[in-house]
């Protein structure tokens, strides 16, 4: 669930109506599972910081989604899961200095994603594969042939239109997507206020819809 409104299938229309309560639904549903979220991993990162045997769960929580972020950032899969490893040896090594009141443990955890996939990209100066965002933009698998070949070429068309968006706007579609953060985290990775990424996403994807209806 997410606390901006991802783009429609092809043809697709919302009235603004719809729109106005699935965002207030949304953002009730965002703020509740976040609370949920912080409790969980207050009660990991304590177990781990204890022992560090116990990090298991910690990282098989959060592994999927830093993966899926990391492989927009990456030249193939093979990188994207060094780098997953790496990062996560990071985060073991200075979980000791995280601080809980300071911001979310998801959001501390990606900052180190997003560093460590930047200092790679800095020392190999490769081409960022953005393969993996259209995929998590249109999650749902296709049942058959002909919808499985709409879909691909959906995606090809959609993989054009991030081209034409700069870096930054890239980088939080990753994050807000593959990674799965809410506004006020992805804030907390790229340096912005909430208000800021909220703005900034909203405008990105009502740009995403128009270019769908052309």
């Amino acid at each position: 669930m997410y606390d901006v409104a991802a783009p429609p299938r092809m043809g697709q229309r919302a009235s603004p109506g719809a729109e106005a309560d699935a965002a207030s639904v949304d953002a009730a549903l965002i703020d509740a599972a976040s609370v949920d979220a912080a409790l969980i991993d207050a009660a990991l990162v304590a177990a781990a910081r204890l022992d560090p045997r116990a990090f298991e769960p910690l990282y098989a929580r959060y592994r999927d989604r830093i993966y899926a972020y990391l492989r927009t950032r990456t030249r193939d899969a093979d990188d994207a899961a060094d780098l997953t490893q790496q990062v996560f040896l990071q985060v073991l090594d200075a979980l000791p200095r995280y601080r809980a009141d300071r911001g979310s443990f998801a959001a501390w955890l990606f900052r180190i994603a997003h560093n460590a996939a930047s200092s790679q990209a800095r020392r190999r100066r490769n081409t960022i594969a953005w393969d993996a965002v259209p995929e998590a933009l249109q999650p749902l698998a296709p049942d058959d042939p002909e919808t499985a070949a709409l879909q691909q070429e959906t995606s090809a068309r959609l993989r054009m239109i991030l081209l034409g968006y700069t870096p930054a706007t890239r980088e939080m579609l990753a994050l807000r997507f593959a990674g799965g953060l809410t506004s006020a985290e992805i804030g907390a990775v790229v340096g912005k206020s909430e208000a800021a990424v909220k703005k900034h996403l909203t405008r990105t994807l009502h740009s995403l819809k128009e270019h769908y209806r052309e």
